[in-house]
């Protein structure tokens, strides 16, 4: 079923209401982070059909079976994420450029990676007015190494595994955030590349998107 489009000053009142009963409530707690997503405009970035839910604490489906990831998750990852003006950013899992558009008011610029063309048809339309947004069509698990290394990693969504090709891609002390799915239940998890490695800690179960691409490998098995 489709949604109406609703009037302007209706989704002014309900992203307000996103951000008092949502945010604030739920420990999204950096101001940076809940003025950026009381600014813009959520419905921009999803296809005029479901502009309606804008709002809701729920995924919205949104093409080929990829769904915008719940306000809750996004604003709990980006305060996780501590973003600081002079950060250089990769975000994996676009989809139609909300979190890049918020990141963009908080960080120095944006790469933003998404692999589903219709996602990135609406997203570059959305995103046209952020300059500090880079958008780039191609596989999620990939990254975007041409203009690493960055600063943080966000990655807007949950995934089994996080390839050793995204981390290569920040700097040593650069963070990372992101959703993990660990058998059916979908965490939020943080952690710094060092010299010495990296891992990522769980530090909220929320519910979140699962990413396409990021299965995680098969156990080694020998056959006799």
């Amino acid at each position: 079923m489709t949604q109406a489009i609703t009037d302007t000053t209706d989704l002014t009142r309900m992203r307000e209401a996103m951000v008092a009963s949502q945010l604030r409530t739920n420990a999204v707690s950096d101001p940076r982070v809940v003025a950026a997503m009381a600014r813009v405009p959520r419905e921009e970035f999803l296809p005029e059909t479901q502009r309606g839910l804008a709002y809701r604490d729920t995924a919205v489906p949104i093409a080929h079976g990829r769904a915008a990831n719940l306000p809750i998750a996004t604003g709990k990852l980006l305060t996780r994420a501590d973003v600081r003006p002079t950060d250089h950013v990769l975000l994996i899992g676009a989809a139609g450029g909300y979190a890049a558009a918020v990141l963009a008011m908080l960080a120095k610029d944006v790469v933003a990676v998404e692999s589903d063309p219709a996602l990135v048809a609406i997203a570059r339309k959305a995103l046209a007015p952020y300059a500090n947004v880079e958008l780039i069509e191609g596989d999620l698990a990939a990254g975007a190494p041409a203009v690493a290394p960055y600063d943080l990693l966000v990655v807007d969504g949950a995934v089994q595994h996080l390839p050793q090709a995204l981390i290569d891609q920040i700097k040593p002390g650069g963070r990372v955030v992101a959703g993990l799915d660990d058998n059916g239940v979908t965490r939020l998890a943080a952690g710094v590349r060092t010299d010495g490695g990296f891992g990522l800690a769980s530090f909220a179960d929320v519910d979140c998107v699962m990413l396409p691409g990021f299965a995680r490998p098969r156990a080694f098995t020998f056959t006799p």
